[in-house]
């Protein structure tokens, strides 16, 4: 009896609180337009059970700009080329920082990370460590042979697989994680196939990124936080636990000097350098700092290139003549007799094409991760009021009508000489395809992520030919989406490869 009453109690209190902001905020300027919330929850009803789906749709209805109200929350969407500039270029600053949320606070040590760190001295002192020491071009080439290293490794396992079918998701992304383990920490984490504890890292990467997808009723309207009610909260506490676990075992290792096998200075060797000696801005670092940027390189540097190539790899197998082009380009380029390597790739034009357009048809993060307004502005001539959260629909700017060409087709040659659009990049300079984000909150991996994914594309499509699992034909391979921060596959990709060189050519790499 005392449960119900405190639920009526607590009820009637949101019910107040909703009248009163909302009789409070309206604005004497004009918002978007969007669809009209309900009482309490707000237009949380009309996102779905797919979010970026829904509000893709709800664009075509209301136009490219939309006002939301999330429970108590302002939310706006961009969901054009053009609105997402004004909102990242033009207002950049305006919206530098991210809105409070559940699983900052939960799983990313209570925001001290660098994805959800507010934008300020400290942020910055993270970002320039990670561009420094592991995104800059000399990093990145430093490291070169680690990720060639790796990628040969991948073509060993797929070989020794014989005729089973695999799991190609699984082993890109033991091959990922290794190459970022190399480099962040002086060392492989995973063994080549068969790894039970790479089987479960997956799918704790995995797990995370649908509870971060999740919109946690608790985190717009505040008076309900307590309750927990879809249960998301308790499930990001626990899976937190998980992952210090795994990194608290990485930190202790690499301090008691077992976890150096590298002849290169690694990253973590670097950071914990960097305990008594900050660099730049903002401070010392803490261990909870390191365990959290470990954290955000981890989830965010692996499963979003792996699950890149895996879509990569459907789409070519849905379109064999695609991918007979691709082979054909890189034998004329590359041979038959060595594996492509990172300087091969500015060479493998068609090859560049469909990584772009993989990239415009599977974002990895289709919905931005949110920011919020720091002040009051105009985009498109409505007013954006201060504190709102921003939404990019990155998935419905990528296939939006008016900019692109039969959107839902798969088709590279738009990005080649001669199609639609040949000079678009997809590095945030170009508005109608941004997967990896624009402004000064652009993803800090992009120039290591379109390396892994190109290079792992190139390999696969140099080395194998690919069969579906228990024959399925190409034309039926299920394309869907599950839920999620990043663009998962509804169902992974199960496969045959069938070796196209020769048997040394895999041993040499």
């Amino acid at each position: 009896m005392a449960i119900l009453t405190l639920l009526l109690y607590t009820s009637i209190t949101s019910l107040v609180l909703y009248l009163l902001l909302n009789l409070r905020t309206r604005h004497p300027n004009r918002l978007p337009p969007g669809p009209t919330p309900w009482p309490i929850v707000g237009n949380l009803p009309h996102l779905g059970t797919i979010p970026h789906h829904s509000l893709a749709r709800l664009a075509a209805k209301y136009g490219p700009l939309m006002h939301l109200r999330l429970g108590f929350v302002d939310v706006v969407v961009a969901a054009s080329a053009s609105v997402a500039a004004q909102f990242l270029k033009t207002n950049d600053a305006i919206f530098a920082s991210r809105p409070p949320n559940s699983g900052a606070k939960h799983i990313a040590y209570n925001y001290q990370d660098l994805v959800f760190a507010p934008y300020g001295p400290r942020w910055r002192m993270l970002r320039k460590i990670c561009s420094v020491h592991l995104f800059s071009a000399k990093a990145l080439d430093d490291f070169r042979h680690i990720r060639q290293e790796e990628v040969a490794i991948l073509t060993r396992a797929l070989i020794g697989a014989g005729e089973s079918t695999v799991k190609l998701g699984q082993l890109l992304n033991v091959c990922t994680t290794n190459a970022l383990a190399r480099v962040m920490l002086g060392r492989r984490v995973f063994s080549d196939t068969g790894d039970l504890k790479a089987d479960e890292f997956k799918d704790m990467v995995v797990q995370l990124m649908v509870l971060a997808g999740e919109f946690n009723i608790g985190d717009f309207i505040p008076a309900l936080d307590w309750l927990d009610i879809q249960g998301i909260t308790k499930k990001m506490k626990k899976l937190h636990a998980q992952f210090d676990s795994f990194l608290n075992a990485i930190l202790e290792e690499h301090k008691s000097g077992n976890g150096r096998t590298s002849g290169h200075g690694d990253l973590l060797s670097t950071l914990i350098a960097l305990k008594d000696d900050a660099d730049g801005e903002g401070g010392k670092l803490s261990d909870i700092e390191i365990k959290a940027l470990l954290l955000n390189l981890f989830v965010a540097g692996t499963d979003t290139s792996s699950s890149t190539v895996e879509w990569a790899i459907a789409e070519l197998i849905r379109h064999p003549r695609m991918l007979k082009q691709a082979q054909e380009e890189m034998d004329n380029v590359v041979g038959r007799d060595r594996l492509v390597s990172e300087s091969d790739l500015g060479q493998l034009p068609f090859l560049q094409a469909i990584v772009k357009e993989t990239f415009r048809l599977h974002p990895s993060t289709p919905l931005s991760l949110p920011r919020i307004s720091s002040e009051n502005c105009e985009v498109d001539g409505y007013h954006i009021p201060k504190g709102s959260t921003l939404l990019v629909n990155v998935w419905a700017i990528a296939r939006d009508p008016k900019m692109w060409a039969d959107p839902l087709e798969f088709r590279p040659t738009r990005f080649l000489p001669g199609g639609e659009k040949p000079n678009v990049d997809v590095k945030g300079n170009d508005f109608e395809v941004i997967p990896f984000g624009a402004g000064r909150r652009i993803c800090v991996g992009i120039s290591l992520g379109l390396r892994m994914v190109q290079l792992l594309v190139a390999t696969l499509v140099q080395t194998f030919d690919w069969e579906l699992a228990n024959g399925l034909e190409p034309e039926k391979l299920n394309m869907n989406e599950a839920y999620g921060l990043t663009l998962q596959r509804e169902e992974p990709l199960m496969v045959h490869p069938k070796p196209r060189l020769a048997p040394h050519v895999y041993e040499s790499g």
